[in-house]
């Protein structure tokens, strides 16, 4: 199934000069835009935010292997106390785009005229390595379940213990038990 590759495309790189060579090389050191939704749910990387790759394309018998790095920044909100996060990751990519042609497995990747998206190898090198649930701190306190206040920022904060729902109906049923009350004349 084709998809039709853009080579104006950034994250499309053209393999030409390797031409089916096994051995050939060619360093890939540029920064790029990051594509939309380069992430999950509470942390990734911003669309358009600057992405650095450091890559080696090498011609194999199978077809291009692509290796190397892609330092990106990232952002989310913690997962405890929903807290802004920024951070930078770098994160390791390995990934072979086999020649057109050749028997592969239906998800594996493959050139299209000599031209090989970068796009799924880089979602898979970054958002496969993202925490699940990011934390601003390891020893998060996150919120309180009652009220929502941000107990990292008032570790001391509480709140009078709850009546039972089931005894509710009772409190008011004892009066004023203070010595000298009404209801409790010495």
């Amino acid at each position: 199934m084709s998809t039709h590759l853009d080579a104006r495309d950034p994250l499309v790189v053209d393999t030409h000069e390797l031409a089916r060579q096994a051995g050939a090389l060619r360093r890939l050191r540029d920064t790029i835009e990051a594509p939309a939704d380069l992430g999950i749910e509470l942390i990734g990387v911003p669309e358009g935010a600057p992405m650095q790759l450091d890559l080696t394309l090498e011609s194999v018998v199978e077809g291009v292997l692509v290796t190397g790095t892609v330092e990106v920044p990232l952002a989310g909100e913690c997962a405890r106390c929903l807290t802004p996060l920024s951070d930078r990751g770098t994160y390791r990519v390995t990934e072979l785009y086999n020649y057109p042609g050749r028997q592969a497995a239906e998800d594996e990747l493959f050139l299209e005229d000599d031209l090989l998206d970068l796009d799924p190898a880089l979602r898979a090198a970054i958002v496969l390595e993202l925490p699940f649930s990011p934390l601003c701190r390891p020893d998060c306190r996150g919120l309180c379940p009652t009220c929502g206040a941000n107990l990292n920022e008032n570790p001391d904060h509480r709140h009078e213990a709850a009546i039972d729902p089931r005894w509710s109906k009772l409190a008011g049923l004892g009066g004023d038990m203070t010595p000298g009350g009404p209801d409790n004349e010495d």
